[in-house]
């Protein structure tokens, strides 16, 4: 616990568990952090759609396991998929922003 003591911010929180920026256990902790936001938000997408999992991958030519794998946040996702699946299958739209 004593590794904890100076700890101010939730990002010197961050650095600390999982590395600096750049290091590749911080780049494997943000793609995954990455992938569990976006699983989140397919899923409070399609359940305010009132559309099943099986529904979705019909309506986008996927199938309903690969769509269950993204919401498990255990798939990596196409960038061609993921604007499929929300601007064809759930008619919303997704921006993009760059840091």
């Amino acid at each position: 616990m004593d590794q904890y003591k100076d700890i101010k911010t939730f990002d010197q929180l961050i650095d600390l568990e999982h590395g600096e920026l750049g290091t590749e256990s911080r780049v494997e902790y943000e793609e995954n952090a990455q992938m569990f936001i976006i699983s989140e938000m397919l899923k409070q997408a399609r359940k305010e759609a009132n559309m099943t999992q099986e529904q979705l991958a019909e309506k986008t030519g996927t199938k309903k396991s690969y769509i269950s794998k993204i919401e498990n946040g255990k798939g990596n996702i196409q960038l061609s998929t993921l604007f499929r699946l929300f601007e064809v299958g759930l008619n919303r739209r997704i921006g993009l922003t760059f840091l």
